[in-house]
């Protein structure tokens, strides 16, 4: 990809460059977290700058596909754990999680498709933020774990995207004993979508990037929508929501155009 614009997020540039790099290449966006010394620790102003980054694009109808990327040797290590230590109480603990799960549902909510380009460890909430992510695409170098509870700390937070993602044994296995384990095995387990060499990353995230951004930008919105919120549903509730969803997409003007032409060639 060749980038068309390349630029800190909103509010997020420090005196060591922007937390979160955004760079636009025609329909398609990447966010790039920039603290590879750091391992993209989830910190709040991290947090913080994803969350801006994310929420100005939500609302931008000519971007189609978001990928989340990150620089250095780590996608992200999970939360910055200074912000964990003796001088944080409760309230402020509290404070950080319900801030960290914000940024998880955001992404979730946007209209537009995220898929997370992994290319290192992703551990903790850094594993969570892979997860969150409606699509994954991991080079063979990235390894992942909810591995909190090595240092004594069930990763709660984490365990909810986790599960939405992975079966429940497997899920479990991870969080009790904070393995790491590869990416075949990701995606084995359905935690990420595609595995590639390194040097094919970068084409491979494109690739899918492409062929999402191709479709119509409405139906991929009112599609994500209700694939997230039909399973939190009955059987008979989810499939009364999906029949009012597909009826009101048949009538969009993307919908009937492309009916149209299947028609005509099936005279």
């Amino acid at each position: 990809m060749s980038a068309t614009v390349d630029r800190p997020a909103t509010a997020a540039t420090t005196p060591d460059g922007p937390l979160v790099r955004v760079a636009r290449h025609g329909s398609i966006v990447r966010l790039t977290l920039n603290r590879a010394a750091k391992y993209n620790v989830l910190s709040l102003p991290m947090i913080g700058a994803l969350k801006t980054a994310l929420e100005e694009l939500a609302s931008d109808s000519g971007v189609r596909v978001i990928v989340l990327a990150a620089e250095g040797r780590a996608f992200s290590a999970g939360h910055d754990l200074t912000e964990m230590g003796p001088d944080a109480g409760i309230d402020d603990l509290r404070a950080l999680f319900a801030a960290c799960s914000e940024l998880m549902v955001s992404i979730q909510r946007l209209p537009q498709p995220v898929i997370a380009r992994v290319q290192g460890v992703a551990t903790a909430a850094g594993c969570q933020l892979v997860a969150m992510c409606d699509l994954a695409v991991a080079s063979t170098e990235a390894r992942f774990a909810v591995s909190g509870i090595n240092l004594g700390l069930f990763c709660a937070t984490p365990s909810v995207a986790l599960t939405r993602n992975v079966l429940q044994k497997p899920a479990l296995e991870m969080l009790l004993t904070g393995d790491f384990i590869d990416a075949a095995t990701a995606r084995e387990r359905g935690l990420v979508n595609r595995v590639v060499p390194p040097e094919a990353l970068d084409a491979e995230v494109e690739k899918l990037a492409t062929a999402i951004a191709a479709k119509s930008p409405a139906a991929v919105a009112a599609g994500k929508r209700l694939f997230y919120q039909q399973r939190e549903l009955s059987i008979e509730a989810a499939y009364a929501k999906a029949g009012e969803v597909m009826a009101c997409n048949a009538v969009m003007e993307d919908a009937q155009q492309g009916i149209a032409k299947f028609t005509k060639r099936d005279r």
